[in-house]
């Protein structure tokens, strides 16, 4: 095959041979049967709680990418549905995360978003610790009282920088292990994509009066396109058509985009058609990894607010090859993806977002029934299936 070099790429050609299938009949890949479930799922705080603790407090979810924190102390405060959080580079190129409080009287340590400090330091009494957690500092520390410092440092959370990404469990004494979670598949294919040679062109964080779970679903469903989106996504890419693979707790799916639709109809014996498809990933729990034809990257992260089950912080990154790996100029690298980032922006604000906040508001209805997945939504059976599993345990 043209342009074909490698065991994975012969593979994902099978899978768009696959795709000229499901469009010359009109099919899809599809589960065994629907699904059945309830408006509870998104609006019980009690379920709610269950998820911070049974879900987010006992596995590894993506917060960074490791390019967001560059350099010895730079950092980034993060609220996860658990714990407010600081991940923080270290001097040996390692990453910690702390809870996100001094151990003083309590208060948020650091305030802002992001940054670069040799030193964290309380804005309420002004005690400080350093980036690796230690107490440091105590202002009049004559008048304080003797204690044990070591015992006053900052509360560690499990961390793991693994394939580009910062993977941390949002409970302090869990461990972590993101190839054993990702296990030996994904693993492998996550290698494949050396996202960890990529940069964050830019990534931005929205507070939505909506349900972690509804966004989640949002955005492993290529059901909707045609409908919610008849003027952008729905120009590109086809509706309701996948090749799919299951990894269990994991997720992998091909969608066709329209430049392949002369295929259709024609043979294209060995030639590559790689750049006529979009390259989904679901990884559990709470992340959808799009790969683009040009073989840049984006990130959707959900995460639950941590007391109201009908919010959801919602994250959204890019990331691309680095300026100087690409032939184009700064002005050039940086007008190409800030096109990119605004037309992701207007896609989110004008279409997503409003038909996910009224989904929110239809399901806290005291008589709201029950829903369902179809065969055809495949990326939903998947999520759905592994949160009641993680549930379960």
């Amino acid at each position: 095959m043209g342009g074909v070099v490698s065991e994975y790429d012969v593979e994902r050609e099978k899978r768009i041979r696959r795709l000229l299938t499901h469009l010359r009949d009109g099919t899809t890949d599809q589960f065994d049967g629907m699904v059945e479930f309830g408006p509870g799922e998104f609006t019980d705080p009690a379920v709610a709680k269950r998820e911070r603790d049974l879900i987010f407090g006992r596995v590894p979810s993506i917060v960074a990418h490791g390019s967001e924190i560059p350099e010895a102390n730079n950092f980034r405060t993060i609220r996860m549905p658990r714990n407010n959080v600081i991940i923080v580079r270290q001097r040996d190129g390692g990453v910690k995360a702390f809870v996100n409080q001094c151990r003083h009287r309590g208060a948020l340590l650091e305030e802002q978003p992001e940054g670069k400090c040799r030193l964290f330091s309380c804005g309420y009494h002004r005690w400080s610790y350093d980036t690796d957690g230690k107490l440091r500092t105590i202002t009049r520390e004559n008048t304080v009282g003797e204690f044990d410092h070591d015992k006053f440092r900052l509360i560690e959370l499990p961390v793991e920088e693994r394939h580009g990404f910062i993977w941390l469990v949002d409970k302090a004494g869990a461990e972590i292990d993101v190839a054993s979670w990702l296990g030996p598949e994904v693993d492998r294919i996550m290698a494949g994509y050396h996202l960890e040679d990529l940069v964050s062109f830019r990534w931005e964080g929205f507070d939505e009066p909506v349900n972690w779970k509804v966004m989640q679903d949002a955005f492993v469903d290529g059901y909707h396109i045609q409908y919610a989106h008849p003027n952008t996504a729905g120009k590109i890419i086809h509706t309701n058509v996948y090749a799919f693979e299951d990894f269990g707790r994991h997720a992998r799916w091909l969608a066709p985009r329209k430049t392949i639709d002369r295929w259709i109809d024609e043979d294209p014996g060995d030639e590559s058609l790689a750049r006529h498809v979009t390259e989904s990933h679901f990884l559990l729990p709470n992340s959808t990894l799009l790969r683009l034809p040009d073989d840049h990257f984006e990130l959707l992260t959900f995460r639950p607010h941590p007391r109201d089950p009908g919010r959801c912080w919602m994250e959204m990154r890019v990331l691309v090859p680095p300026l100087e790996t690409t032939p184009f100029d700064k002005e050039k690298w940086t007008r190409r993806w800030e096109k990119n980032w605004q037309i992701l922006l207007d896609v989110l604000h004008q279409e997503d977002f409003p038909l996910l906040r009224s989904s929110q508001e239809a399901m806290f209805s005291e008589d709201a029934g029950q829903m369902l997945y179809g065969r055809n939504e495949t990326g939903n059976q998947v999520f759905h299936r592994e949160v009641q599993k993680l549930l379960a345990q």
